[in-house]
């Protein structure tokens, strides 16, 4: 099943409003359900992370994980991510443990690990 994008601005204020968020080092994360049976994914790099081509690669980045880790992730939840300024010097594998991490913290990965 493939992620959806979420593109909309009133998208992505829904879920920073009625949300839950945690957060670490390099990303903050914020989940809401959405009782629908496919996850739907927002990516917020803000210019302070760096310019265009710094929040191109941090978005790829944030991207790739969250596409490789799909099958693990439950369905049915809106999720945004947003990057914290020290994201722009991080890893694959350090954004791939962020996103873990959170994902466990919001008990959103499935138990098939």
């Amino acid at each position: 099943m493939k992620l959806e994008s979420l593109k909309k601005n009133y998208q992505f204020r829904f879920v920073y409003n009625k949300g839950k968020s945690i957060a670490n080092r390099f990303l903050v994360m914020y989940v809401v359900r959405n009782n629908k049976d496919s996850d739907y994914l927002g990516v917020s790099v803000s210019k302070k992370v760096g310019k265009s081509v710094v929040r191109s690669r941090v978005t790829r980045l944030i991207k790739e994980n969250v596409r490789l880790m799909e099958d693990d992730i439950k369905k049915g939840y809106d999720i945004v991510v947003i990057a914290r300024v020290a994201a722009k010097d991080a890893t694959f594998q350090e954004i791939k443990k962020s996103l873990i991490m959170l994902l466990s913290k919001h008990k959103l990965l499935s138990e098939k690990n």
